[in-house]
């Protein structure tokens, strides 16, 4: 199994949050993901039984390219803006269509405040 990539992601609040993933083989071609899921949770440690954000591809803020390998992970403006919280840990999980679940990538994930708001 290859390794997760460990990222440290950061959320501007108030802005669109979009960052794009894409899953390699160790020579550097795409993995298919056609037929995968994909879900993400942050929380503000890992034994918190709470989310803080949920991603999934089913909540329209994880999206897939099939052959491409590329995961795109989209939260709006509106959700970034109502975040109460300063920061915490996340994983991103790739279902296959057998059943099969890898871990792409972990991490750390923090929000930087919105000063410019209604």
């Amino acid at each position: 199994m290859t390794k997760p990539a460990t990222l440290k992601l950061q959320i501007y609040q108030g802005a669109t949050f979009r960052k794009r993933l894409r899953w390699l083989n160790p020579d550097r071609t795409p993995i298919d993901i056609t037929g995968c899921t994909a879900r993400m949770q942050v929380r503000e440690e890992v034994e918190s039984t709470a989310a803080l954000l949920e991603l999934t591809t089913e909540n329209g803020r994880i999206a897939l390219g099939g052959t491409a390998g590329t995961v795109d992970l989209l939260v709006d403006a509106d959700t970034t803006a109502a975040i109460t919280w300063s920061g915490g840990v996340f994983d991103l999980e790739i279902m296959h269509p057998g059943g099969e679940v890898k871990r792409l990538a972990q991490g750390s994930l923090c929000v930087s405040p919105e000063v410019t708001r209604d």
